[in-house]
């Protein structure tokens, strides 16, 4: 058995498969559908501090959490330690997550253009100074989550500053911020993390199934697997690894059946916590029908429809399920 519990500061869950924060993709509906097919510990989208200082923080944080999600962390972006330690105060005050993270890993121009996610590792001072501010200031443990640098070395130096300035954990994506999400996970680099580190450590990146879920752990001696773009549409993947990691079996499914339920599932958690108008309906029906025949049709009709129970009739439809 290779699912093993993992402890972050004081929150200790029932296993090491963790859903990524994902911008645009791990709302509250999403989440608690990632959770009931058996991810241990949720993020939300990254947030911004610098919006959640400047705007109404009520109307920003809508729909943020519920009392079946949990343990989840949230995750904030910035590159203020002041502001960040504002932000996370707030956070913390107002939702009591288990965990707040830092996004020093989002590689995307419009956000390291601003200074913040992967850009912040090129200033080692920064990191220490973001993550001490915050450690120094909150109860709630903090984490962080990374991408890899051009030089293993320099990897291992921002790694040991986080752990330095007080993290409780840290995850690692194999990429360097450049690749994006082209070419392969370094799992190499991620070990080596693993092997310099006292807190737990988590691997991220090209998990995409059973195989390479296991082969990760394997290799890395990682504490936990956070998993990203494989759950997008596939919440099962979850259930289908936490079987495999404790069986050493596959699960026997009709994943057009799962993916089917699990879309209805989706939209209705969505219409239950008034999220349907603030997500990207076409784009999430894309993800759940992906491979499923007529899929194209029900993307184009997505956009006509004005809640979530017309998206269920619409799927119901098509695909005459009863």
């Amino acid at each position: 058995m290779k699912l093993n519990k993992l402890k972050i500061g004081k929150t200790q869950t029932p296993g090491n498969l963790l859903l990524a924060p994902m911008a645009d993709v791990t709302n509250l509906a999403f989440r608690l559908l990632c959770r009931q097919n058996g991810a241990d510990l949720t993020y939300t989208e990254m947030i911004s501090a610098d919006a959640l200082l400047n705007e109404n923080r009520k109307s920003h944080l809508k729909g943020l959490s519920s009392p079946e999600d949990r343990p989840f962390g949230i995750q904030l972006l910035g590159n203020s330690p002041e502001k960040l330690r504002e932000a996370a105060l707030f956070i913390e005050d107002e939702y009591r997550p288990e965990l707040i993270d830092v996004n020093m890993g989002c590689p995307a121009q419009r956000i390291t253009g601003t200074g913040c996610g992967s850009a912040l590792l090129n200033s080692g001072k920064l990191v220490y100074g973001i993550i001490s501010e915050l450690t120094d200031a909150l109860k709630t443990p903090i984490t962080a989550k990374i991408r890899i640098l051009e030089r293993e070395e320099e990897t291992l130096e921002i790694a040991h500053l986080i752990e330095k300035a007080g993290a409780s954990a840290l995850t690692v994506h194999g990429r360097r911020a450049e690749q994006m999400y082209s070419g392969s996970s370094d799992f190499k680099t991620i070990k080596a993390v693993k092997q310099e580190l006292s807190i737990p450590v988590i691997a991220n990146g090209d998990i995409r199934d059973e195989e390479s879920a296991e082969s990760a752990l394997d290799f890395t001696g990682c504490d936990g697997l956070m998993i990203g773009r494989a759950a997008m549409g596939n919440p099962f993947v979850f259930k289908r690894i936490r079987h495999y990691l404790e069986t050493g079996e596959k699960l026997e499914i009709d994943m057009q059946a799962r993916q089917l339920e699990d879309f209805k599932n989706y939209v209705a958690l969505l219409e239950e916590y008034g999220l349907c108008s603030s997500t990207n309906l076409r784009t999430h029906a894309h993800w759940f029908t992906k491979g499923l025949r007529g899929s194209r049709q029900i993307r184009e009709k997505v956009n006509n429809l004005k809640d979530g129970k017309a998206l269920i009739e619409l799927i119901n439809n098509s695909y005459q399920v009863k």
